[in-house]
């Protein structure tokens, strides 16, 4: 067999060879085509993903930005005004002054609320912003004479929780509440012992004597000590004295340890006068306000807030935060 003859078998003469390569490019092209094309589609497709996602999001921040400017006038006609305090009472929560306060002003400003009911769930918190709330309610009923206030307690009110509930024009609570607490207490450790088990050196540098008050890397400074005992004895006079205007003469000030720090259920807070009668919110709304209907007007963080929370966009505010609040409450305590 001749050389051209074989070449020709297999395909390899000049012709022959270049259509190969020619359908071998063709097949190439149509598959990276196929490819784009199938590229193509999944973009578009989580193209409209993301822009009917981020439309929902506009309609539900549209829906808060309306709901929460008309959420005081929900109802033509006439209602029980419900705003809750739930959990610590610290300028970092969801029951801080701020946001309680603008619950309690909307219930009182509408037109068509017949009374406002404090719902308070808290064991206490800063007495700053549990008297910040306190002042707050006073102002309102003083503004709106007609419209009284009423705070009813769930789980507990202790400590700065009753601090807010004495603001009110009375109080209500379920026979197991925990209700009390009327005292004043900073947390704080010392871990000088601990220190030095470990060989650790401490070192610090400080202009003023009492700089470093109250560190735990040192041992306690008997006049320091006395300086914040009389910081919580003055706090906790402001307490009794906030307790003693709000609750006046339905306080029985014979009871022992009234003002001590101590607690009591519900039903033993009746006969204290740290209390006026049981109930919960639907109760008092029926049978004190004489109106069934509740409206709850609770200022709550908005969708965007809680959605850049989720995103973590907040991380780094939080971090920082914390951090600053662990080194005081390292050095400082925690009043409560």
């Amino acid at each position: 067999m001749s050389a051209f003859r074989h070449d020709e078998e297999l395909g390899l003469d000049g012709k022959g060879g270049k259509k190969d390569a020619d359908a071998w490019m063709r097949e190439l092209l149509t598959r990276l085509a196929e490819s784009s094309l199938v590229e193509q589609r999944r973009a578009r497709r989580w193209g409209v993903f993301f822009k009917l996602a981020f439309l929902a999001y506009l309609l539900l921040l549209l829906g808060a930005i309306i709901g929460g400017s008309t959420e005081s006038s929900l109802s033509d006609e006439p209602f029980t005004a419900l705003v809750t305090l739930d959990g610590p009472i610290m300028d970092d929560t969801s029951a801080n002054a701020d946001i309680v306060i603008e619950g309690l002003r909307k219930g009182f400003e509408s037109d068509h609320s017949k009374a406002v009911i404090l719902r308070i769930n808290s064991p206490g918190g800063s007495p700053v912003q549990s008297n910040y709330i306190y002042q707050e309610m006073l102002r309102l009923r003083a503004k709106y004479p007609n419209k009284p206030l009423y705070a009813v307690v769930s789980e507990m009110a202790a400590s700065g929780g009753y601090y807010v509930a004495a603001g009110a024009t009375a109080i209500y609570a379920d026979q197991a509440s925990i209700v009390g607490s009327i005292g004043v207490r900073m947390d704080g450790f010392g871990v000088v012992d601990a220190m030095k088990m470990l060989g650790i050196e401490y070192r610090e540098l400080t202009a003023g004597d009492h700089k470093a008050l109250l560190s735990p890397f040192v041992p306690v400074n008997p006049e320091e000590k006395a300086h914040m005992e009389g910081l919580l004895n003055e706090v906790h006079q402001q307490f009794i004295k906030a307790v003693k205007d709000g609750r006046g003469e339905r306080l029985n000030l014979e009871t022992q340890g009234l003002f001590s720090g101590l607690i009591w259920t519900g039903q033993q807070a009746v006969g204290l006068g740290l209390i006026d009668g049981l109930g919960d919110v639907e109760s008092v709304a029926r049978d004190v306000v004489k109106v069934e209907k509740v409206v709850d007007v609770t200022t709550e963080a908005s969708v965007l807030d809680r959605l850049l929370a989720r995103l973590g966009v907040a991380v780094s505010a939080g971090v920082s935060s914390g951090i600053s609040k662990t080194l005081i409450q390292s050095q400082y305590g925690v009043l409560h």
